[in-house]
């Protein structure tokens, strides 16, 4: 099988056919050089369609058959139409880029995609997006066209439409269908041009509470008694992109009442929350993640968000607050909760402060849910993935009396996860299977992710 980005797709040729019959023949005309005709199929086209008088009218040309995957085959003609249109309008008269603009980022926004990837290859450029944490392939351009997105996202992005041999970053609102939408832009010189990466932000809005995160009904009701502290320090543990940043926001959201001061320091600010006062971290003006965080006990808060423990500094931080009447969350790097403790041991936490500061650790993960509408079988509302939304399968370690001795006086790993078997602890697996049991998964995925 071949990788679908290196084939230029010419977006003229589809006007010599009829569409629909490429649709049901599972064959997608690619290029024609006047001999030769490029095509896409896949084990399951029906490539003797070629040789009727309604499919083709160059019938004579030598076929050269590519061959792809099934999913492939039908993504790709189901988005041949919208991709003509784009590029036609694009390449005859660059008033129209806005309305291509438009177009990709509308795309996004009906796929429940979280980045938008425009990336230079070295004849080409491609489009992708990261859906439920994949990415997939949707456009294939020319090369030249990158200069002319480029120029389009930087200029309405307020960055300087010349630069293309340093690293960018800013945002940008956009409206579409009358409803605002915040991206982040990034833009990175390759050896083949720019890479652009689109972070879709939603409006800067949380959208999700804690109900709608995808808890299991046992674990939601451990994070409920988190809800309830009064002081102490709380984390979120796991790798990027296993959604701890979603069950902050989610938690302060439920948190946020007129009284209750909570104060955010993050690196940058993705949603925001009324009421909550936020502190975007900027370096080049001095506004540092020390500087923040040596000052923060001074206004007066109730709640702490720290984006993440990076360091000794910012850990020694966290656990001063908490000790003093304060409840602070924050998030940190570490495969599952016992591996969390031992991480804030290798920062140089302080036993004594770490044992009477810690009170819980949610350590996740997102995992894929089969397609409710095909059962796992594939169809064109999950991409032919089979899966469509993710779910959250997490273990949530509630720092107890006998825990908290242990870190005290230094207890091995083994010691603590004997203890956890005798007090029957339910782990990321244990929670995993049982969405597997409730058909909300596959195994296969739960141990992809773990």
């Amino acid at each position: 099988m071949k990788e679908l980005f290196n084939n230029i797709i010419d977006y003229n040729l589809i006007e010599n056919y009829s569409f629909e019959k490429l649709k049901q023949s599972l064959i997608l005309p690619i290029r024609l050089d006047g001999v030769y005709l490029n095509i896409f199929s896949c084990n399951d086209s029906q490539v003797e369609n070629l040789d009727t008088k309604y499919l083709i009218k160059n019938f004579y040309l030598k076929k050269e058959f590519i061959l792809f995957f099934l999913d492939d085959i039908e993504n790709r003609i189901r988005l041949y139409n919208l991709s003509i249109l784009c590029i036609k309008k694009s390449e005859i008269n660059s008033k129209y880029i806005e309305e291509f603009i438009n177009k990709i980022l509308f795309k996004a926004i009906t796929l429940r995609s979280s980045d938008i990837h425009i990336e230079s290859l070295e004849n080409s450029i491609v489009i992708r997006y990261r859906i439920d944490g994949i990415l997939k392939l949707f456009y294939i351009f020319k090369k030249s066209f990158i200069t002319v997105i480029s120029s389009y996202l930087k200029m309405i992005s307020n960055l300087d439409i010349t630069q293309n041999r340093l690293p960018l970053d800013s945002s940008f609102s956009y409206y579409i269908e009358k409803v605002k939408y915040d991206f982040r832009i990034s833009t990175m010189p390759t050896i083949y041009g720019e890479s652009i990466v689109l972070r879709v932000l939603h409006s800067n809005k949380v959208k999700k509470d804690l109900k709608t995160l995808g808890f299991s009904s046992d674990m939601f009701s451990k994070v409920e008694k988190i809800l309830r502290l009064n002081q102490g320090l709380v984390l979120i543990s796991g790798p990027t992109g296993s959604g701890k940043s979603t069950t902050l926001y989610s938690i302060i959201q439920m948190l946020n009442t007129q009284h209750k001061k909570i104060i955010t320091i993050e690196d940058p600010v993705e949603y925001k929350i009324p009421q909550v006062q936020q502190v975007n971290i900027q370096d080049e003006i001095g506004l540092s993640f020390d500087k923040v965080l040596k000052n923060i006990l001074r206004q007066d808060p109730d709640i702490i968000l720290i984006g993440e423990i990076r360091d000794s500094y910012s850990l020694q931080i966290a656990l001063q607050a908490s000790l003093t009447g304060h409840i602070v969350f924050a998030s940190i790097h570490a495969n599952n909760s016992i591996e969390t403790v031992f991480r804030l041991i290798d920062l140089k936490a302080d036993k004594y402060l770490l044992s009477s500061t810690l009170k819980y650790i949610i350590s996740q993960r997102l995992i894929l849910n089969l397609c409710k509408y095909c059962k796992g079988k594939g169809c064109s509302r999950c991409n032919f993935t089979f899966y469509s939304g993710r779910s959250c399968i997490a273990e949530v370690l509630n720092i107890d009396n006998n825990i908290s001795s242990m870190i005290l006086k230094g207890s091995a790993l083994n010691e603590i996860n004997e203890y956890l078997k005798q007090i029957n602890f339910k782990t990321m697996l244990d929670d995993g299977i049982l969405k597997v049991e409730e058909n909300i998964t596959t195994l296969d995925e739960v141990y992809k992710v773990l």
